[in-house]
């Protein structure tokens, strides 16, 4: 399946002359931009973590040329696009604005619970463990009564969104209670600010916030664990089903909803992506935060709520944004940075070690079990599917983690 590449390369004339240190407006699929009068709009003072530019309203983006244009069809309320090494904000809209993550937030679930817990510890769901989830929650097909894997119930959290599993591996981490704080502790140490968790899944709740600047802090701390990796990667896998005569188990597949690493519903699947999370509620919208490299650039874009009318809209956006961020790498000068967490000494370069030297190739992991991470998935997909996916191999493969996370690149 041949992939489509909108890379924008033009650069319009009168773009050319304007100041290079300006917020641009960005035309939006429907004629209406999300500043528009029936529109909600982003506070006009929003946070400052990662630089100036990133808490004021509207496109920031360094004109100068040589650059390529934004995509004309973006809609989203918020969205931003990184360098995952560097940390270099290349380009955002509304960073910091406060909105509803729905079940992008289960990255900071991963990134703050995964740890804890080992994969191959075996848990027997209590009914108990099953009830408070949301009307129309998303569910992989746990059942009470009966064992499961962490490594399975992670699975279920990051392929098919299973507020079910959530729910279970919140129980494994002492409950709701406990699992709420740490997750809120977890966003303050990544300083990640605009985050307010109220339910570990994503689920719409009252004040539970995040901004497509934190979401993409959360994903780049997550990408730092191989499991995390290999989860993120995972197309399809053998899920747990009912208990069988004779002590044997049924078992079901399950398939990723991340449309960029699947292609489905019309979404082309997109060259070199390796996650990392899609989330969608009647509050929050759409969205989404993904990963992909090309070269050896690696990139996070995410998008939350776009308001055009495009089928699929949050995916072909994060791809329409990609396809700018690694046209536009090396040539547009960042508009802010991804911060350190806080506890990693960034002044005297304390905890940092040696700089990392590019390698030609990746630091080979320990082979993980069939069925599990994205190099096991991607070998049982026949035809024009690899091809996609050899990129999210190489990924999960890279050396990670990425120098950026200890020490603070020199300010250009």
């Amino acid at each position: 399946m041949p992939a489509v590449k909108r890379t924008a390369v033009a650069v319009a004339s009168a773009a050319l002359l304007l100041p290079v240190c300006v917020a641009v407006p960005v035309a939006h699929a429907d004629g209406k931009g999300p500043e528009s009068d029936d529109k909600p709009k982003p506070p006009a003072s929003m946070s400052a973590v990662g630089g100036d530019r990133l808490g004021k309203p509207g496109t920031q983006v360094n004109l100068a040329p040589g650059v390529p244009v934004l995509p004309k069809e973006l809609s989203g309320r918020s969205w931003i696009v990184a360098d995952a090494e560097s940390g270099e904000v290349l380009a955002s809209h509304n960073a910091h604005w406060r909105l509803a993550p729905a079940s992008t937030l289960k990255m900071l679930f991963a990134d703050t619970v995964l740890p804890r817990l080992p994969k191959d510890q075996v848990y027997k769901v209590q009914p108990k463990d099953l009830e408070g989830m949301g009307e129309g929650s998303s569910s992989v097909g746990v059942k009470e009564n009966l064992s499961y894997k962490v490594h399975d119930l992670w699975l279920g959290v990051f392929l098919k969104s299973g507020n079910d599993a959530v729910h279970v591996l919140t129980a494994m981490n002492g409950g709701l209670t406990k699992t709420v704080g740490d997750m809120n502790a977890h966003a303050r140490e990544l300083q990640a600010v605009d985050t307010q968790v109220v339910s570990p899944d994503g689920y719409d709740a009252p004040n539970q916030v995040s901004s497509a600047y934190d979401l993409t802090l959360i994903a780049r701390s997550g990408m730092q664990k191989k499991d995390f990796r290999e989860y993120a990667a995972t197309v399809r896998a053998q899920f747990p089903g009912e208990a069988l005569p004779g002590g044997k188990r049924d078992s079901f597949e399950i398939q990723s909803t991340n449309r960029l690493l699947t292609g489905e519903n019309g979404v082309t699947p997109y060259p070199g992506v390796a996650g990392v999370k899609n989330g969608n509620t009647t509050h929050a919208g759409a969205t989404f935060t993904g990963v992909a490299q090309r070269g050896e650039r690696v990139l996070l874009v995410t998008v939350m709520n776009p308001e055009s009318d495009e089928s699929q809209a949050v995916y072909k956006e994060t791809a329409r944004l990609f396809d700018w961020g690694f046209a536009a790498s090396g040539k547009v000068k960042p508009v802010g940075e991804l911060v350190a967490p806080r506890s990693v000494d960034t002044s005297s370069g304390k905890n940092a070690p040696p700089a990392a030297k590019k390698s030609a190739a990746p630091v080979k992991l320990a082979a993980a079990e069939e069925g599990s991470s994205g190099a096991g998935i991607a070998l049982a997909i026949a035809g024009g599917a690899l091809v996609f996916l050899a990129g999210a191999v190489f990924l999960v493969n890279r050396r990670w983690p990425v120098p950026a996370l200890t020490r603070r690149l020199p300010r250009r």
